[in-house]
């Protein structure tokens, strides 16, 4: 059994290396890939555009629009009627207007100053952050006319009742985006390339023709199943190392916390689990381009159900329920427990299990298919 088995994986590593574009693609994967997510994938608000139709005129308006300026905001420039206002967001040259009423200074004054805020919703996050940092812009507005209003000293304006919200963000002090989204591409990126690579493998049995002749040697199915899983998983692994130290570490510098024999031990099971899928959808599948298009209904599901955009607890009841049959959602939560919080066993163990029990089942589902169809 070992000498068979040997010989197909040795045989399975040999052309994988003299297949050039696929090299390609995982040299790609695993550095390119995570190098642009790391530094295109931003949550923050910057030089957003921002336009102001100043009905005003005055003081009060010139001081509100000078507060709203880099690194979050981009003046792009003033409009004068409601037909250049809407020109402006439908062309996409501001995703922002500020309005500022005729009668603006004389409302401050009386201490009932407003204004209007028209924004892009088709970016539903950044309109989001872009209005709640002109919020927080006309707060701090409001406490300076407050103190000058009232003559007060900056001592005397501190002994007023008043609530400090002090926030302390854990793993991840500086808020980095960077860190969160070169680390999720990693993962994804070991999600996909470990499917599609045992897919094509298999596939491309079938389509030149020499599955029949493996399955009249003396290999077993189950040899040539795990023959076909292990080189994925010990290149997945590997260049997932290198991406990590390299790329994530040594780019972002994102600190790496945890214990990496434990990571990198679960990992390896975690791309057979995922391995097993590609090879249950190859089973089934007659030729490489339609083996992708099965893979991309299943993997686009499987990512937006890993928790990582959003968490299990906010979806709807029974999309929760639905990402339990995921394998990214408990490897997404292993892995960012391990590498940024430093968690041990303890914390990680369902973790593990889901996965180990989802890879036994794809596993035993890709075995089961194909011996009903080419036994």
């Amino acid at each position: 059994m070992w000498r068979r088995l040997a010989s197909m994986v040795k045989k399975e590593f040999r052309q994988l290396l003299r297949d050039w574009p696929i090299l390609f693609i995982l040299v790609w994967a695993f550095s390119g890939a995570i190098y642009v997510a790391g530094h295109a994938a931003r949550v923050e608000v910057s030089d957003y555009p921002v336009a102001v139709y100043d009905l005003s005129r005055s003081a009060a308006s010139r001081d509100l629009v000078s507060r709203i300026r880099a690194p979050h905001f981009k003046f792009v420039g003033l409009v004068d009627s409601d037909r250049s206002l809407v020109r402006a967001l439908d062309a996409g040259e501001a995703s922002l207007v500020v309005v500022i009423p005729p009668d603006f200074e004389r409302l401050v004054a009386e201490g009932a100053g407003r204004f209007q805020l028209i924004a892009d919703g088709t970016i539903t996050q950044s309109s989001i952050l872009a209005t709640s940092y002109v919020a927080q812009i006309a707060a701090r507005m409001n406490l300076e006319l407050f103190q000058a209003r009232l003559d007060l000293s900056a001592g005397a304006l501190e002994r007023l009742p008043q609530i400090d919200v002090r926030q302390r963000v854990a793993f991840n002090p500086n808020v980095e985006n960077a860190w969160f989204t070169s680390l999720l591409e990693m993962l994804n990126m070991a999600t996909m390339v470990s499917t599609l690579l045992t897919a094509a493998a298999m596939v491309r049995e079938k389509v030149y023709g020499t599955l029949e002749q493996l399955l009249v040697s003396p290999l077993r199915p189950m040899e040539l199943f795990v023959a076909k899983i292990l080189p994925t998983v010990a290149i997945v692994v590997v260049l997932s190392f290198i991406s990590l130290f390299g790329v994530v570490h040594g780019v972002f510098h994102t600190p790496i916390r945890g214990n990496l024999l434990l990571f990198y031990g679960v990992m390896a099971v975690y791309v057979f689990s995922v391995s097993s899928l590609g090879l249950l959808v190859a089973v089934f599948a007659s030729n490489l381009a339609q083996a992708m298009m099965m893979l991309f209904l299943i993997l686009m599901p499987m990512m937006f159900l890993s928790g990582a955009f959003t968490p299990p607890e906010s979806m709807s009841p029974w999309m929760s329920y639905a990402s339990l049959i995921s394998p990214m959602r408990y490897f997404m939560d292993f892995g960012y427990q391990v590498l940024f919080k430093g968690n041990g066993f303890a914390y990680v163990w369902h973790d593990i299990l889901g996965i180990v029990a989802l890879g036994s089942a794809m596993f035993g589902l890709s075995m089961w298919g194909f011996r009903r169809l080419y036994s």
